[in-house]
């Protein structure tokens, strides 16, 4: 799959692997959440296109780089995606930000929308697409179709753990999105947890489990 990425950077796997215990508390887990999606930002940011400008530094006048083209849209997927914006906002503080709500029907473990918010111009916007996990790839795919729907053009989509049908689905159904994630694991079991993903990503952010 040619449009996905596996961002394994040392400090990324490194705290991906404390993430993943068991242990770990929800305070512990959203910080860790933030710091990954802060650092996953700067691949996901790479062909940002850049111009030259002309500034004025305390010795001389010269040329500098500047960031070019569409401005950033983030839309985390309710309600585990939320837990990763924090992080790019640090590095794109004058991102706008969406949201999608989605919902997994515990039956047909197909996604359900309960909510949708986003940015007027979205149509002129970059937008990286956050979802913790991607499992079976229903809801992010979904998310997907809905925010072309609403007129986005340019998405790539940004998730911690993805399982190989998810990245599958997303790829089938949207060729043309990018995907970044820090894991590819094994399989989904079951219940449609990813194996040995982290467990519930929304839960464990939120104390909610």
């Amino acid at each position: 799959m040619n449009n996905v990425t596996l961002i394994d950077h040392p400090l990324i796997q490194h705290k991906l692997g404390i993430l993943r215990d068991k242990e770990t508390g929800s305070k512990d887990f959203r910080e860790l959440v933030e710091e990954i999606a802060l650092l996953m930002c700067y691949e996901v940011t790479r062909s940002m296109p850049l111009e030259e400008i002309d500034i004025e530094t305390p010795i001389c006048k010269t040329k500098a780089k500047s960031l070019a083209g569409k401005k950033v849209g983030i839309v985390p997927i309710l309600r585990a995606g939320l837990g990763m914006v924090p992080g790019m906002l640090k590095l794109i503080p004058a991102a706008k930000v969406g949201h999608i709500g989605l919902y997994r029907d515990p039956k047909t473990l197909k996604p359900v929308e309960y909510y949708c918010k986003l940015p007027s111009d979205i149509e002129d916007r970059d937008i990286i697409v956050t979802d913790p996990m991607l499992a079976t790839g229903g809801s992010s795919s979904d998310a997907i179709t809905l925010l072309k729907k609403k007129g986005a053009k340019n998405i790539k989509l940004m998730c911690l753990v993805a399982a190989p049908v998810g990245l599958e689905y997303v790829t089938k159904h949207h060729p043309d999105v990018e995907i970044f994630t820090a894991a590819i694991d094994e399989k989904l079991n079951e219940d449609g947890y990813i194996v040995p993903g982290l467990g519930d990503a929304g839960d464990r952010l939120f104390g909610t489990k």
